[in-house]
């Protein structure tokens, strides 16, 4: 691959969905669907917001290991991202996600004990175009 920064970033800039995955209390790989990153540091960074709650924060609170996937079905390309998973409550990370209409989700606002912040950092990756696939180092 070329450019992985621009062909990458292009991807995660216009996904509307991403896929990220855990490993489940079982020791399983578990997918989710989840809304695109609300913001992202070249292709080695990306921050979601989630439900403290869930399955996926109690899993990268036991291990960190976690892969992002982004698809392009009009191309029919893909990426997938692997690294680690921090889960983050305070209240800095939260601010920085933080967007109108998010108390849809979370009731209480920012301050919302149900709310957190994925920050996942990407250390490889592997793209998939044309019926080939390559792996690709994640620039610094």
């Amino acid at each position: 691959m070329r450019d992985p920064e621009k062909i990458v970033g292009g991807m995660a800039d216009k996904a509307k969905v991403v896929y990220l995955s855990y490993i489940d209390s079982r020791g399983f790989p578990t997918t989710r669907a989840m809304l695109a990153p609300r913001e992202r540091e070249g292709i080695r960074v990306f921050w979601f917001s989630t439900n403290t709650s869930s399955q996926k924060v109690a899993a990268f609170r036991r291990n960190p290991k976690g892969s992002i996937y982004f698809v392009d079905r009009l191309f029919f390309r893909g990426v997938s991202l692997s690294g680690t998973v921090e889960v983050l409550e305070d209240p800095e990370s939260k601010e920085r996600l933080w967007r109108r209409g998010d108390t849809m989700y979370y009731s209480r606002g920012v301050t919302d004990p149900d709310y957190c912040v994925l920050k996942f950092t990407a250390d490889r990756g592997r793209y998939y175009r044309n019926f080939k696939s390559e792996d690709f180092s994640i620039p610094d």
